[in-house]
Formats: C-alpha cells, sequence, structure tokens
C-alpha cells in the first residue's frame, strides 16, 4: 500500500492531519517589508500540488493576511496540497509601515509580483518548512484569489492590465500557474464601473480578460451585489468568465454574498451570509477542480460538481465553455 496521500486518480480521499507554518519570510529587493508566507501541507504524502491563495481586502484586520482563509486552506492542505499564503502590502496589518509606499494603495502590480517570487523561490520555501522537503510537485501549480485576490489572479492567469499611470497595457502572466480559482472577483470596467468607489480604485476596471487564457473556474454569489463598484448587480463578478476565452468553468452559488459563506475566516463577524455548509461544498468544489486541471483526465472535477449541483438542494449551479 502507498503512503502517498496526494490525491489519488480520482478522488481527494480522506482528510488527513494538516502541519501549518508562519511566518516563512522571504527577502525581496525594492519591496518596503519582507514577504511573509503561511505554508500549510497535509502531514503525509509526496508529489504535492501547490495552491497560492492570494487574499483580498475586508474589514477585518488579521483575515486579510497570512492568518486568514482558514476555512479554504486547511481543507485544502488536508486533502493533499500545499498552501502558500502570503501576507501582500494591502494587508491592514502593514497600513501603518505602507501608507506612502509606491503603488499604494492597491499595490496591483506587487500584489502579482509576491505570486512569481514565491515560484522562485519554491525550493527554499520547500526546504525552510518543517517535514516538507522532497514532497512538492514543482510542475503542479494552481492559483486561487478572493476578491481583490481574484483580481490578482486573473493578472497571472494572463489578463492585461492598462496602466491608469502610464497608459501602457501590461501582462504579469507566469506561465507556471497551471490554472486558477477566482473566487467574487471585480467584473470589467467602462460605463458599469459607476459607483462611488471607481475613482479611488480605477485600477479595479483596468483589466482586459481577453487575454486570460489559463484554465479557471470562476465563482460568482448570486447575491454579490457590489453597488460600491457598479450597478450591473451579481452578473458583474461572472465578468471573468463571461469576458475571457476558454477553458473556463462558472460555478454560481445560490444566495451567496461576498463572503460566499464565510471563506476569509472562522466565524468571521464581516461575514454577510454565514453558512458552513455553503463553504464547505465551495471547499470541496474548488479542491476538485484543481485536482482535475492538475492531474489530467481524472473525473474528481465532474462527480464532485454533480454531488453538489445536481439533485433536490443543489449549492449553485456550473456552466463551462
Amino acid at each position: 500500500m502507498s503512503t502517498s496521500t496526494a490525491p489519488s486518480a480520482d478522488t481527494l480521499g480522506a482528510p488527513v492531519p494538516v502541519l501549518s507554518f508562519s511566518p516563512v519570510v522571504l527577502s525581496v529587493p525594492g519591496r518596503p517589508v519582507d514577504l511573509q508566507l503561511r505554508v500549510s501541507a497535509p502531514a503525509t504524502g509526496t508529489d504535492l500540488p501547490v495552491i497560492l491563495l492570494s487574499h483580498g481586502h475586508g474589514p477585518s484586520n488579521n483575515l486579510s493576511s497570512l492568518n486568514g482563509y482558514a476555512p479554504l486552506a486547511n481543507f485544502w492542505a488536508a486533502h493533499g496540497f500545499v498552501v502558500i499564503q502570503p501576507t501582500h502590502l494591502t494587508s491592514r496589518t502593514l497600513s501603518h509601515l505602507v501608507a506612502d509606499a509606491p503603488g499604494a494603495p492597491d499595490f496591483w502590480r506587487s500584489r502579482a509580483e509576491d505570486m512569481t517570487h514565491i515560484l522562485d523561490r519554491l525550493d527554499l520555501i520547500e526546504r525552510t518548512v518543517p517535514q516538507l522537503a522532497g514532497r512538492i510537485a514543482p510542475t503542479k501549480i494552481a492559483l486561487v484569489g478572493h476578491s481583490l485576490g481574484g483580481f490578482t489572479a486573473a493578472l497571472l492567469l494572463g489578463a492585461g492590465l492598462n496602466d491608469p499611470d502610464t497608459g501602457n497595457l501590461v501582462h504579469l502572466v507566469d506561465p507556471r500557474i497551471k490554472a486558477g480559482v477566482l473566487l467574487a472577483a471585480p467584473g470589467r470596467g467602462g460605463e458599469v464601473l459607476n459607483g462611488p468607489m471607481a475613482k479611488q480604485w480605477p485600477i479595479i476596471g483596468a483589466v482586459d480578460f481577453s487575454t486570460m487564457t489559463a484554465p479557471a473556474l470562476v465563482v460568482a454569489g448570486d447575491k454579490d451585489d457590489s453597488p460600491h463598484f457598479t450597478d450591473m448587480g451579481p452578473d458583474w463578478h461572472a465578468d471573468p468568465y463571461t469576458l475571457a476565452p476558454g477553458p473556463k468553468t462558472l460555478l454560481t452559488l445560490f444566495d451567496a454574498e461576498h463572503g460566499l459563506g464565510g471563506i476569509a475566516g472562522y466565524d468571521a463577524a464581516e461575514t454577510t451570509d454565514e453558512n458552513p455548509e455553503r463553504v464547505a461544498a465551495l471547499a470541496r468544489l474548488t479542491a476538485a477542480y484543481l485536482h482535475t486541471q492538475l492531474h489530467p483526465g481524472t473525473p474528481t472535477w465532474q462527480t464532485t460538481y454533480e454531488a453538489l449541483t445536481t439533485g433536490p438542494d443543489p449549492v449553485g449551479r456550473v456552466e463551462s465553455k
């Protein structure tokens, strides 16, 4: 019997205990503070795929950092993924240190570059984390981002960006990332970006999804209305699916708002639609999607979404192109 607990050929398998190590500190030239990471991994198993997790904003001080998103990170790690969570310069935990730094307040370029720095030094990270050396599959890399993290993920998956400062079209794609998941990500700009926050964050509307060619799962809540950015309604968050070329899959979660049931943290007071069952389903669906993307030909995604989105009480609906 194999001792590996990496996901098997057709299933996520049973959960195993998780090791979590933080902070792993990377010194990055030109970055105003060191890049700090949390690394979570299953206690056993080899040939483990990697998920990079990009946090969003939110009113809490610490959830938008390496300390957030435990409901997702712990599930993924327990089911055979190594999860790496950076603290981006947009984190409230760093506001007092970086308020006047170049790129503030959105740090759009830095956020994407954080992920590239992680991949550049993945071997160092693997050696630094106790009991992880030799267990990572360096060619099986995925990326997940929530809210502003979904914006970051779009850039790394191939979307272009019209730099408001220079007028130049910028591409920050990293071909080492094989697939991604965008959770409640921002949508298009132009005339629909007409809410009161649009002038403060013009970068949100500067993304061109037409070149986002990497495989991606776009997750949108059908109650995720963002009037501070747009009057387009919840469909705005489906734009990374609607406006990007295939292969793409859209998962629309029923009755979900921007927190998608509470993914940013356990019992987070800011969650407007707290629903532990929805979070559990989303954790399983995202893990299954990435498992199939990183192990082509496996039916994990199909069997999982059919189980959770068909039948008498579906958590949402799925469409693909």
